[in-house]
């Protein structure tokens, strides 16, 4: 058979016997049109060329696997090359997704440290104020476990009381500074 009158199919039956200028053949007939499909799924010249490379192949490599009675060599290269490129599509869409996400991740969102500063300033003189309001008893339970972070059986300890009556001073004193701070229960 000459080089002029040889179909694909018949060049693809020839690669898969390891042909290698039958090969060459095959790919100077189809690679035009393979680059032009990846192209228009890609886009990017220098990453169509890149899997066109790759499908040529895979072609080489499992051109014993094409079976002519169900479909054309034209076909079963083409499918090779639109499936490749819509490989290569949802990798790059999913590596765009993943720095996404680790950018949002690692994102650090600029904010007002004054305001902060002030507003944490404002509300621990706010509760300052209401802790005054307390009885001395309420006063030393709630500042024994709630800033020295005692349990209420140590304070109990340290107060020299029983853990029950600790446990009544903090619920009365917490109720209290609820109150005071105006919060919703």
């Amino acid at each position: 058979m000459s080089d002029a009158t040889a179909t694909l199919d018949e060049l693809l039956a020839l690669v898969a016997q390891g042909d290698q200028a039958a090969f060459a053949r095959l790919y100077d007939q189809i690679a035009p049109r393979v680059l032009g499909l990846v192209r228009r799924l890609l886009r990017d010249h220098a990453q169509s060329e890149e899997v066109t490379q790759e499908i040529f192949l895979e072609i080489w490599q499992n051109a014993t696997r094409y079976d002519s009675a169900k479909g054309g060599a034209s076909t079963w290269i083409m499918t090779m090359a639109h499936r490749r490129a819509v490989d290569r599509v949802r990798a790059s869409q999913s590596s765009r997704d993943r720095d996404t996400k680790i950018g949002i991740r690692d994102y650090d969102a600029a904010y007002d440290n004054v305001s902060e500063t002030v507003q944490v300033r404002v509300e621990h003189e706010r509760v300052e104020k209401a802790m005054l309001r307390l009885t001395e008893l309420q006063r030393q339970a709630v500042s024994l476990a709630y800033y020295g972070g005692y349990s209420h059986s140590e304070v109990a300890t340290l107060l020299s009381v029983p853990i029950g009556t600790v446990k009544t001073r903090l619920r009365d004193g917490m109720i209290r500074l609820r109150d005071e701070l105006g919060v919703a229960s």
